[in-house]
């Protein structure tokens, strides 16, 4: 296997030091528009089968490209879903594999977007389907940890666990702290800000999928390993499109333990317009500049990645799952969790962002060794849970079940 990782950020760095200790790839081209942040995590793992390389993710010609000269059979896509259709295309167009952890863009119904769905989470994707299916060609969407992971629990509690599902429940929670920072979010700002502002998506058999107010529905959840309890909201995410198309159940839903604190946080960005991404004209040294509020506020954060020597606690995703077995209701949840004293000693990450390299890690192995395979866009749950669940473990990070 010869894989293009676009994306040499926290995450895209974590991927290059999980997949190093794994044998079932040849070549990892890592491709950033900063050259030095790939070369940087290239150098890192001191490991011949590691190239650096500079690439604009958004130049569709341009990744086609450094697909061809490499011979990369796998397109990574380890950079924010700004630019998930140009690396799709250019992986379709060159006929490569395609992996990524989060889907193309949603847009909010233009009269009812607290009601109704515009354009969904992966629509642009999906509309391609076919296309990608006739090739005989993968592209294989939202394999990270959520969604990923808790798509893989959820088909998994599907195929062993229950013999009728009435819900399916992503729940996320942490009980992670920075030292030094009051506000310092743990991943993407640039992403948290699309998913939680964004009009949360819930499925309901019968209904299909419509939409609630951001943060909405709270409740507390009890998270294990001693996270504990933590209130959780309605928040945008691939599961709730994703589980339905392959998993039987009469409702899916998404919840995050975001905190009272940064839900206040990120009302108030979004009343003074600083989550838009259109550009904005501000004066600068040289003249009037073009600027997108939401890069701002990104760019006056620490970048997540570099947080990991400040983060105390422990991150948690898991899906939880209700429905009936052998006649009796049961009541389960499915969850991983990373202690970033951890991560930190064995991989040198934050808790966060090594979580989410991990999975997309085992599923290329799982693609290289044929243990899964398939054509046409597919997402986690087309799969079989077990063979995922069992090298998750061998990876050494097993995952926990627990009686609800």
């Amino acid at each position: 296997m010869r894989v293009l990782l676009v994306g040499a950020g926290g995450v895209g760095t974590a991927v290059t030091r999980i997949a190093a200790r794994r044998p079932f790839f040849d070549l990892m081209v890592v491709a950033d528009y900063d050259l030095a942040r790939a070369e940087a995590a290239v150098t890192a793992v001191g490991d011949d089968r590691f190239r650096a390389e500079r690439v604009d993710a958004g130049d569709e010609a341009a990744v086609a490209a450094l697909l061809a000269r490499h011979g990369c059979d796998v397109l990574f896509n380890a950079t924010d879903p700004r630019f998930v259709m140009p690396l799709f295309r250019a992986a379709r167009k060159t006929g490569a594999s395609y992996l990524d952890m989060a889907m193309s863009l949603s847009r909010p119904h233009p009269e009812r977007p607290y009601e109704e769905c515009g354009v969904k989470l992966g629509d642009e994707q999906f509309a391609l389907a076919g296309e990608w299916e006739k090739a005989g060609a993968l592209a294989l969407v939202g394999m990270g940890v959520e969604p990923g992971l808790s798509d893989v629990f959820a088909r998994y509690a599907a195929d062993e666990l229950f013999d009728e599902i009435e819900e399916v429940g992503i729940r996320d929670g942490a009980n992670l702290t920075v030292d030094g920072y009051d506000f310092a979010p743990s991943f993407s700002i640039w992403t948290t800000i699309e998913e939680c502002l964004n009009p949360p998506v819930v499925y309901e058999r019968g209904r299909g999928w419509f939409t609630t107010a951001p943060f909405s529905e709270p409740e507390v959840f009890d998270f294990p390993d001693g996270i504990g309890p933590v209130e959780c909201v309605n928040v945008e995410h691939e599961e709730v499109l994703l589980v339905p198309r392959w998993v039987d159940a009469r409702r899916v839903t998404f919840k995050y333990g975001l905190g009272r604190e940064f839900i206040e946080t990120l009302k108030t960005l979004h009343l003074l317009g600083l989550d838009r991404t259109a550009p904005v004209t501000v004066a600068g040294a040289d003249g009037p500049v073009a600027v997108s509020p939401r890069d701002v506020v990104a760019a006056s954060l620490p970048d997540p990645a570099t947080l990991g020597e400040r983060m105390r606690g422990k991150t948690c995703a898991g899906t939880w799952v209700r429905g009936v077995k052998d006649g009796k209701p049961r009541e389960v949840y499915l969850y991983h969790v990373v202690d970033n004293e951890w991560s930190m000693a064995e991989y040198g990450c934050q808790a966060v962002v090594w979580q989410t390299a991990l999975n997309p890690v085992v599923a290329l192995e799982l693609l290289a060794t044929g243990a899964w395979s398939g054509s046409g866009v597919l997402g986690p749950e087309a799969f079989p849970a077990r063979p995922f669940l069992d090298l998750l473990t061998e990876y050494g990070s097993p995952w926990g079940l627990r009686e609800q």
